[in-house]
């Protein structure tokens, strides 16, 4: 506290604990301690000027802050304040301190006790669950044991009425009038159908119980349970007739509701299958005859068993378009009537099936005879019959698809429809076989008969005079007649894939089909090469007629040649056939890759080993008639040389490689046997030029040209050659050359080049002929040949100077 010495001490108290709360601000506490001491500095506008500072003592400095004690006293009493509210306020925390401490043991005592009592209550929540979950359980159990002890007094209620009813049925042995009213009254049917049939199965299950263990003293049961079987029997029997003469009698009256009724019943009765295909069996279209004459008419239409497959399809159509809207529309009273109608139209689908589609198929489908075929013209052969199967068996799968989108329960529909078919199918290949070899044979004889007319309508004389050797038109190879075959085949293999789906049975059967086709065209084209080669023959025979020795009289030569020129141009002409029918046959066998590349590959590709045999196949056909070709061909070449052997025996003169002897200037044109020859192959290749192609063509044009070479050759062997011979020889050979170069024939245009390198063997003066071998000795050998038909071989004593040369 301030003494009276202090000069604070006369200051109140200034410090409350109240300035500290709330919104303290140093600044206000300040302000408020000082406002006493220093007024001047309150900043407020209405205080009072400050008095005039007290004059100056002389002697002595003037204060420079004269409140500076008054200041300093009371801040100094000031802090002795807070240091005592210091001190009181630590003590009120102690004090608060300690309370707290008293009050949260109290607490913690109060929460321990809390959560005992909380576990204690968890206890017994947990101990009530058990209890009550206890209590459930046996309450359950007595429920179970009461509904089954229920069960058991109804069970037993009810056995002792059905003994009742079976004593009934056991003492009236073949006598029903007995029985109680509940099997007589008519509007108590379906209780009087539901306790017999449980009657009849406790009776039949024990007299089988009894019959199995044969015990003897059970024997005289056995037999008193018989009789109750019979009777009960005989009641069913009964009251199933009564229902079904209701059921029919609904029917006839549209009374689905009674025909409900009655089918609900009835389904006690053997699961109601009886009911089920009695009401099948009544269906109009399986018993009115009317009904199935309309089919066979609707079908076969007026012209009967001779109906042609485009009018039984349109019949066919018609047909099943009709039998599916009856199916629908007694899907429809199905539905309405029975319990179970998935099972009542699994037996009328199949009826409709084995019944009314049966009857028709057999009427159109009548197998023909393979051991006598039924004749192409009138009745069709066997395609007619294969084509209304296949018609037959497309619609019918129709038929199928549409009997099952209406509904058939379980009925494996497919495999019914299959079933139809399967003695057909059995045999299908045979007789795709058999019908594709009476087309085949049909064909030919069509193309025999038009060369026979077309030769009698020819006559004979102009035959006689040797002015046509060739075959007829009708008789050459035709790509249309094989574009036939191929037509036929493709028709076969359509209803190969219609008929038949598992991969491995269509690969087999269209292979065995395939396999007609590559006969027929074999055998086809094969025949018209052979008879286009017959041509070749008749030529030959006639150029070979009229050869002529050397010894005749001008007269008979000059026959012999216009005899001989009639025959060159019989060759030629079959020379042109033969190509034709060579280009044909190319065309053919093209028509015939390109089907087997585009249907038959992709049918025999998902088959292992399928596609290898059927390429292997064609190879064999197509081998032979490159065969029978290639034969024709080589006699093309021979008829071709023969008349180049004609030309040069016939225009070639000794004097055409001779110096002329009446002094004239050589002739450097080619020779008119040249000219000739050149003419006649221009003229006679080009039908070969456009007939062959690829490796055949390079292959006969190369064989042609080693004969020419060879022919030419062994001809200007009989020739003596002079110097202006040897110019026009090398003016042949170089013509000959400049021809045999649209050969497109490498080794050919070497050969030719050679020769024309041989003939300065001619020209050249004989001491020039070593450097003339010297400069190309490959033609060494022909040019030792040619030499010695020099003019001036001896003269000039060249076998001297050959053999020196040969020598060195």
């Amino acid at each position: 506290m301030p003494t009276a010495a202090d000069p604070a001490a006369a200051l109140p108290l200034t410090l409350d604990l109240e300035d500290f709360k709330g919104d303290f601000s140093f600044d206000a506490l300040f302000g408020g301690l000082v406002d006493e001491l220093l007024p001047e500095y309150r900043g407020e506008d209405d205080a009072a000027p400050a008095p005039p500072p007290p004059p100056p003592v002389l002697g002595a400095a003037p204060p420079v802050f004269p409140a500076v004690d008054e200041l300093l006293g009371l801040f100094k009493h000031s802090c002795k304040e807070l240091v005592d509210l210091r001190r009181q306020i630590d003590k009120r925390l102690q004090n608060l301190k300690k309370e707290v401490a008293v009050q949260d043991a109290k607490h913690r005592k109060t929460l321990g006790e809390l959560e005992k009592g909380v576990d204690g209550l968890f206890d017994s929540f947990a101990r009530l669950d058990s209890r009550i979950s206890s209590v459930g359980q046996t309450a359950a159990k007595i429920g179970d044991h009461l509904q089954s002890a229920e069960s058991q007094r109804e069970t037993a209620s009810q056995t002792i009425d059905l003994i009742k009813y079976l004593m009934e049925f056991n003492s009236t042995p073949g006598d029903l009038m007995e029985l109680s009213p509940l099997f007589s009254d008519d509007s108590r049917v379906a209780e009087a159908a539901s306790i017999a049939q449980k009657l009849r199965s406790f009776a039949e299950e024990d007299v089988g119980r009894h019959g199995v263990t044969s015990a003897v003293g059970s024997a005289n049961a056995s037999r008193g349970l018989e009789v109750a079987v019979a009777n009960l029997q005989e009641y069913c029997n009964e009251l199933e007739n009564r229902l079904l003469a209701r059921f029919d009698a609904a029917s006839q009256r549209r009374e689905l509701s009674t025909m409900a009724e009655c089918a609900k019943i009835l389904s006690q009765f053997n699961r109601g299958t009886s009911a089920m295909q009695h009401y099948v069996a009544t269906r109009p279209m399986f018993i009115d005859v009317e009904i199935m004459n309309t089919d066979i008419q609707v079908v076969l239409g007026d012209e009967g068993l001779q109906a042609d497959c485009n009018s039984i399809a349109d019949g066919l159509s018609e047909l099943y378009k009709e039998i599916a809207d009856t199916v629908r529309k007694e899907a429809a009273t199905i539905t309405a009537v029975f319990p179970s109608p998935n099972e009542v139209m699994a037996i009328l689908v199949q009826r409709v099936l084995e019944q009314r589609v049966t009857i028709i198929l057999d009427r159109i489908l009548i197998k023909p005879s393979l051991a006598s075929l039924p004749p192409l013209e009138g009745e069709g052969g066997l395609l007619q019959y294969l084509r209304i199967l296949a018609v037959a068996y497309d619609q019918t799968k129709e038929l199928a698809k549409d009997l099952q989108s209406i509904g058939c329960g379980d009925l494996d529909i497919e495999g019914l429809t299959e079933s139809i078919y399967v003695s057909h199918k059995d045999e299908y290949t045979e007789f795709e076989q058999a019908s594709l070899r009476q087309l085949f044979q049909s064909k030919m004889a069509e193309l025999r008969a038009e060369a026979k007319q077309q030769s009698e309508s020819t006559g004979s004389i102009g035959r006689a005079k040797g002015a046509s050797l060739t075959t007829s038109p009708q008789q050459q190879i035709s790509v249309t007649v094989v574009t036939e075959f191929v037509r036929w085949n493709e028709e076969a293999i359509a209803r190969c894939t219609l008929l038949f789906s598992q991969p491995t049975t269509v690969a087999a059967n269209v292979r065995s089909i395939f396999a007609c086709l590559l006969d027929q065209v074999s055998q086809y084209l094969t025949e018209g090469l052979d008879r286009a080669r017959e041509s070749l023959n008749e030529a030959a025979a006639l150029r070979d007629k009229y050869v002529i020795g050397t010894s005749v009289s001008r007269r008979v030569a000059a026959a012999a040649a216009s005899a001989q020129e009639v025959a060159a141009s019989a060759g030629e002409s079959s020379f042109r056939s033969f190509m034709i029918a060579v280009q044909r046959c190319t065309s053919s066998v093209a028509i015939l890759q390109q089907y087997f590349s585009n249907t038959i590959s992709r049918l025999l590709l998902p088959v292992d080993g399928a596609h290898p045999s059927a390429c292997e196949d064609m190879g064999s056909a197509v081998s032979v008639v490159e065969a029978a070709a290639h034969k024709g061909l080589l006699q093309c070449i021979d008829t071709v040389m023969s008349e180049v052997e004609r030309l040069l025996s016939s225009e070639q003169k000794a004097t055409d490689y001779r110096t002329p002897d009446d002094g004239a200037a050589p002739d450097h044109r080619p020779t008119n046997a040249c000219i000739r020859i050149v003419a006649y192959l221009s003229r006679v290749l080009e039908v070969a030029f456009s007939a062959l192609e690829g490796l055949n063509k390079q292959s006969f044009l190369t064989e042609l040209g080693n004969r020419m070479h060879k022919g030419l050759l062994n001809h200007w062997q009989k020739f003596t050659f002079s110097p202006s011979g040897g110019l026009r020889l090398k003016r042949d050979i170089t013509e000959y050359g400049d021809f045999v170069r649209s050969f497109n024939a490498p080794s050919i245009d070497e050969k030719f080049e050679l020769l024309g390198i041989v003939a300065n063997v001619f020209i050249v003066a004989p001491e020039s002929l070593a450097s003339l071998f010297e400069g190309t000795p490959s033609i060494r050998k022909d040019a030792l040949r040619f030499i010695q038909l020099r003019d001036d071989y001896k003269t000039a004593k060249i076998a001297s100077m050959l053999n020196n040369i040969m020598s060195e």
